[in-house]
């Protein structure tokens, strides 16, 4: 009896060190991906080289791994399909684990009275145009859900763009809901509600 339980425990032992030892490979994989790969678009600590491309910064962790999953298997075209195609789902688990649990940073609006029209068309909508108000989707402080990306702090040019692709059919994933919210936009709401999420903290 004794030894039965002496091997079961061995046995535990084992299996718990392997997992030990595969979490440490992944997380040193991830590590080497940030490096190599995110760094050159997004930054070491995810605020995004230029403005082009997005902030990763405390985007909600779920939200990521559906995004690379998408780039990785083709729902949604672009650039990041070269960058994720090899990609295992730990590794894409480690990468948004590594981004959600960096600092988010912001960046004060120049133009006040400009972010003013956005923060209006993000709490309130536009009840004649038929927009429903950005916030009762991602939240009234810009900070999404499991599911729904963080739009607080990111960058104007890049959450602009996005709504274009959403016009535009471009983008490929997630356009349901976003398509029709986004065709009802003018330009200079669009660019309103860009300046004021990159001023959200």
């Amino acid at each position: 009896m004794g030894s039965l339980r002496n091997g079961l425990i061995l046995a535990g032992s084992i299996l718990l060190l392997g997992g030990a030892v595969q979490a440490a490979d992944v997380k040193g994989r991830v590590k080497e991906i940030v490096t190599e790969r995110c760094s050159l678009c997004h930054g070491v600590d995810g605020e995004a080289a230029t403005s082009v491309y997005p902030r990763l910064a405390a985007q909600n962790e779920t939200y990521v791994v559906k995004q690379l999953k998408d780039f990785r298997d083709g729902r949604r075209k672009g650039t990041m399909n070269e960058m994720a195609r090899d990609l295992t789902d730990d590794e894409i688990n480690g990468l948004a684990a590594y981004f959600s649990g960096k600092k988010p940073q912001s960046k004060r609006p120049l133009d006040v009275d400009f972010a003013a029209v956005g923060k209006y068309i993000f709490h309130n909508g536009n009840r004649y145009s038929g927009i429903a108000p950005c916030a009762s989707c991602h939240g009234e402080a810009g900070r999404g859900t499991e599911q729904l990306p963080r739009l607080a702090g990111q960058h104007p040019a890049y959450v602009e763009g996005q709504l274009m692709e959403f016009v535009s059919g471009s983008r490929t994933n997630d356009k349901s809901i976003m398509h029709a919210v986004a065709t009802k936009l003018t330009t200079l709401e669009m660019k309103a509600v860009a300046t004021y999420i990159g001023g959200l903290e």
